[in-house]
Formats: structure tokens, sequence, C-alpha cells
């Protein structure tokens, strides 16, 4: 373990200046979610493609439906369907002087036709008064012939969905950088699109170590507790964007640890550890990683540190395996360890994706307190909070230790109190990282 007491951001330096983007592959849309654009997505096809209706109703031209009323309603020839997917009314045909075509929404706009008027303009064929909707062309196929009698004047181009309108051939639909969602991915899809490039979401393998460990639903006995830790940290990993993988709680040996890692590291874009960091006995991570790769894989290895930090004191961070796959070891306690991912995990996830590793949110916020909060003087400490953005305010939850999970359910801030504070005094001004 170094001797040097490192700063928060002296140990985020180092490990973003040793993370790299993954490099960019093609993938198909559905496995694409959640990755990042590495190029910009040009438009080849206009959107729509052609001219459709907005509505589900009559085809007509202008002039056939001018004064149309209730009362003096344009009656009109019907002289067929357009459906959705129809390439138009077929066999040359056209709508011509006081003709009308029944037409769905997403049906394309026949030749001869300059606007659609929605069915419940109209009678709907029926020769009655408006209709609620059209017939169903199953059970009505005559609904396709006869007479429509309009009540209501159309402009032109209403409810007409123009060609292009949405996008031209030559727009930029997406640029790199983007985060593939669901509405990109719709957009890809409408555009036809089938792949994409962009940088695969990272693997994350998260393993929780100590004897002490119980996976939750099995039995406590005397001195154990169960595996939190590894479950809220392959959630957060998954919150950040990545494939997580929870490994089972390893016991206290090193050699069973190092043979785990190893075997993880096949799957791994970065492996992160949660206790046996700090200085007792029993501490294996230490022991089983501090040597890695000095011998067999020049350049490798985890340097374990303390950092000027509260909590999460201990920390570790290196390279394994014949990749050179990022390992942050982290502190074991509950909120040492979550606290920790949020600081140096997450960004470090961001920068696999190729995205920005800052992503949470600060403010500026009035401490809201009973009493004063306390801080170790040359050490940055995090506390708990909660947030309220309307009132510009946020109170503390819980108390400092490291163990109260309880509390950091409640939280959806932290409250930094820089190094060179000890004191915070209700109603002073302080810095908030958001969490939610």
């Amino acid at each position: 373990m170094s001797s040097t007491i490192w700063s928060v951001d002296e140990h985020l330096e180092d490990i973003l200046a040793a993370v790299k983007p993954l490099e960019p592959i093609e993938l198909q849309l559905p496995e694409a979610q959640g990755c990042v654009l590495v190029e910009d997505v040009v438009v080849e096809i206009a959107l729509p493609p052609f001219d459709n209706s907005s509505m589900d109703g009559y085809a007509v031209r202008v002039a056939d439906v001018e004064g149309a009323t209730e009362e003096f309603p344009a009656v009109l020839t019907v002289i067929g369907d357009v459906a959705a997917g129809d390439a138009g009314l077929g066999d040359g045909r056209r709508v011509g002087p006081g003709e009308a075509a029944r037409i769905m929404t997403g049906a394309p706009l026949p030749e001869g036709a300059e606007a659609v008027v929605p069915v419940e303009w109209t009678d709907g064929g029926t020769g009655e008064g408006p209709a609620a909707a059209m017939r169903a062309h199953s059970d009505a196929p005559e609904g396709a012939g006869g007479e429509v009698r309009v009540h209501r004047p159309a402009e032109a181009r209403a409810h007409v969905r123009g060609r292009g309108s949405d996008v031209r051939p030559g727009d930029l639909a997406l640029k790199a950088g983007t985060v593939i969602g669901p509405p990109q991915i719709g957009l890809l899809a409408a555009i036809g699109r089938s792949t994409v490039k962009v940088r695969p979401r990272p693997r994350v393998v998260v393993l929780s170590t100590g004897s002490e460990l119980v996976q939750p639903g099995g039995e406590l006995t005397g001195g154990r507790i169960y595996d939190s830790n590894s479950f809220a940290l392959t959630a957060a990993a998954r919150d950040a964007g990545a494939i997580a993988y929870r490994v089972g709680a390893v016991a206290d040996d090193a050699e069973t640890l190092r043979a785990t890692i190893e075997d993880q590291l096949i799957r791994a874009d970065l492996v992160v550890t949660t206790g046996g960091v700090s200085v007792g006995a029993y501490d294996v991570v230490k022991e089983a990683l501090s040597s890695v790769g000095d011998e067999d894989e020049p350049g490798g290895g985890v340097d374990f540190r303390k950092l000027a930090m509260q909590p999460g004191k201990p920390q570790g961070f290196g390279s394994i395996g014949p990749d050179h796959t990022p390992l942050l070891a982290l502190p074991g306690n509950p909120v040492s360890s979550y606290v920790s991912f949020e600081l140096f995990v997450r960004p470090a996830i961001r920068t696999l994706m190729g995205l920005p590793a800052a992503d949470r949110p600060t403010a500026k916020a009035t401490l809201v307190a009973d009493k004063a909060l306390s801080s170790p003087a040359g050490k940055r400490q995090f506390l708990r909070g909660t947030y309220d953005a309307e009132a510009g305010t946020v109170a503390p939850v819980g108390g400092s230790g490291s163990h109260l999970i309880a509390a950091l359910a409640q939280a959806d801030a932290l409250i930094v109190l820089p190094e060179d504070v000890t004191s915070a005094e209700p109603g002073a001004d302080t810095e908030v990282i958001l969490l939610r």
C-alpha cells in the first residue's frame, strides 16, 4: 500500500487516465440500446416517404367541399378504399371532380386528392347524421362505394403528412456521442437502418469478499451478515449503463479470490471488488492483488491507497490479467462502497462508454439541520442527504457512520464538505451531488 495520502481528485484523475473507451463495433438495433454512437447518422430516405393521411376519413379535392355544411353537405361519389400499405387506388385511378376515396391513417394520398376530411366531418356513407367512426371494411365492403356527405370544408393539404416533413435525405438524424435509447432506435428503424456503429456497453464484474457474508435468503448464524454490497453495486453499474455480472461473496482466502477474479476476466471490461482493502489481518484483496502483474504481466498490478476522504479512505486501483483489465477495489462498509462507486466507478464506466465522466449533476443548497455538521480536517466528507430542488435546501439523513445503509436508501444526494471545512452550520451554503 502506498504511504502517500491521495486526494479524491488525484485518485479519480489516475483512474480516468488509465481507462480508455471501448473499441467500436457494429450492432443490430436491439443490441445497441444503451450504447453510444461513434459516427453521425445521415438520413438516406425521406420520412414520411410519401404524402399520407393523418386521419381516417375521405381524400377529396378542395373545390368539391368548399362551403359544405351539415345542412347543405357536399355529396361525393366514393370510388374506393386506400388502406395503409396500399400504393393508391390502383389501376391508375385518381380522385376526380365530385369524387372521394375512403382513406385510412398512414395510407398514401391518392392521385387527384388535395386534402383529407376526417370521417367525423361526414356521414360515413350511411346517409344519416355525422359519423362517429368508419365502418370496418370486412363488415361493410360497400362502404368503399356509394356516396358520402361531407359537412365541412377543408383547406389544401389538410390532414396530410407531407413527404419529407419529418426528415429529408441528407439530414443529420443522430450525432456521434448520442446514447441510443428507445426513440433513437425508433428513428433508426424508420429510416431503414438495421445496424449502427457504437461503443458497446461495458461489462462490469462485481465481486464482494468476506467469510462473514451470506447470500440473502440464506440462514444467518453467529457473526454472519447478508451480502448487500454486491447487489447494490451491480444495480449501480447497470444504472450507469453497464452490463453487470454479480459474483457471489468470496471467502477470506487470497488464492481463492485471485482464482475467482482471473476466471471472471473473460467477461470483464472492468472488475469491481468490495471489502478486504483496509489494514486488517484478513483483508485478502490486498494480499491477493498487490503483486498481480509485477512478474507475469508487465505494466499490471493493483495499487492500494489511502484517500483524504470520509467515508472511503482505503481504495485500490490498477489492472489485472493479460489484457490489463481495470480493477477498482472498494471498501467493504456499505456506505463507503456506494460513495466510492459514485465517485470513481461510475466515471470509469462512463469513460469506457465514450461519454463524459461526470454525469451526476451538482447544485448549491442551503443546509437544513438541527445542529452543525462536523467534518475531519483535511478530509473531504460525503454525507447522505435529501435535496429539495424547489426550496434549494438539503437535509442530512442518518449519521456519518459508514455502516448506515438504511439512511443511504433514503438519500437522494451527497452533501460535500471540503477538506478545509471542519464544521457546517445550519443555513450554510453547501455543494450537493444529486443521485437521482
